[in-house]
C-alpha cells in the first residue's frame, strides 16, 4: 500500500473581517462538491485545477481562543493516488506557470495562505476510510510539534503506541498521524472529540496537577507531557479547529441530534 499523501493549508484574512473567512469556506466547499462528478482533471479560469482526486477532506473555521490568529481558516486535503495521483495534479499545475494556475475568483478575499505537505506515519487512519464511514466531530484537535530534526516519525509513533490510548480513554479519536514533507523538524497529529470531551480532558489535565479538586485526574495526560519532551526541539502547540458546515468531516444535523 503506498503511502498516503495530504496538505494542510493555513488561510489568514486581512483586514480583520469576520465574513470573509465564511465567504471563503463557502466557495471551496460549493466547488469541491461539484468535483466529486468530474471524470478527468481540468485547469479553469479563476478556479486552478479541478479535480476529484484533489479531495478537500476538512474545512475548518480555527478556534481563535485557543490561540489561532483570529478570523483564520484551515483546510485539509486528501491527494487521492499519492504522490502519482493528486500531489502529481497538483505540480503539473505549477508547469510553465500557466494563467489558469492563479485563482482569480477570490482576489483579494485572502490576504495569505501556508500551506503544509504531510505524509501519513505508520497506523495514522485513511482520511478516505473515515469519509466513507460517514465520521464526523463537533471538533478537531490540531497539533504541531517542532521535534529534533530526523526524529518526527519517531514521535508519530510514541504517540500512536501511548498517547492515542489515553486520549481515547477521553473521547477523543484519532484522525491523522503526519510527517511535515520536505523537512525533518516537524510533525502535525488531529483528532475529532466533542465538546464535552474536550472539556473534561481539560479538567482531568488540571486535576491531575492538582488544580481542580472536583475533577477525577488523570496522571497519563501530564506524563505525556513529559515523554513527548524526549522528541520535542521548539515550539509545541494544540488549538481547536470547528468544522465547517458541508464539509466531508463536519457533524451533519441528524448525527448531532444521536
Amino acid at each position: 500500500m503506498r503511502r498516503g499523501i495530504y496538505l494542510l493549508e493555513e488561510v489568514d484574512f486581512r483586514p480583520m473581517n469576520s465574513r470573509r473567512p465564511m465567504e471563503y469556506l463557502t466557495w471551496l466547499t460549493r466547488y469541491k462538491r461539484e468535483d466529486q462528478s468530474r471524470r478527468e482533471p481540468s485547469l479553469t479560469e479563476g478556479m486552478s485545477i479541478r479535480s476529484r482526486e484533489i479531495d478537500l477532506v476538512g474545512a475548518f473555521y480555527a478556534v481563535g481562543i485557543t490561540g489561532h490568529p483570529q478570523f483564520k481558516a484551515v483546510t485539509l486535503w486528501d491527494c487521492h493516488g499519492g504522490w502519482d495521483g493528486g500531489w502529481r495534479q497538483m505540480m503539473e499545475i505549477y508547469q510553465g506557470v500557466d494563467d489558469r494556475l492563479f485563482l482569480s475568483d477570490i482576489d483579494d478575499l485572502r490576504f495569505s495562505a501556508f500551506s503544509r505537505p504531510l505524509g501519513a506515519a505508520p497506523g495514522s487512519p485513511a482520511l478516505s476510510d473515515l469519509v466513507a464511514e460517514g465520521y464526523g466531530a463537533e471538533f478537531y484537535l490540531f497539533e504541531s510539534a517542532c521535534v529534533r530534526p530526523g526524529t518526527a516519525l519517531d514521535y508519530l509513533e510514541a504517540v500512536r503506541a501511548e498517547r492515542a490510548p489515553i486520549l481515547a480513554d477521553h473521547g477523543h479519536r484519532l484522525v491523522g498521524l503526519y510527517e511535515v514533507l520536505f523537512c525533518d523538524t516537524e510533525a502535525v497529529t488531529v483528532w475529532g472529540m466533542s465538546l464535552d470531551a474536550h472539556l473534561a480532558a481539560q479538567r482531568a489535565h488540571d486535576a491531575a496537577l492538582g488544580l481542580d479538586d472536583e475533577a477525577e485526574a488523570d496522571d497519563r495526560l501530564p506524563g505525556w507531557r513529559e515523554r513527548a519532551r524526549d522528541f520535542l526541539e521548539g515550539p509545541w502547540r494544540e488549538t481547536v479547529l470547528s468544522p465547517f458546515p458541508g464539509s466531508k468531516l463536519a457533524l451533519d444535523a441528524e448525527r448531532a441530534r444521536t
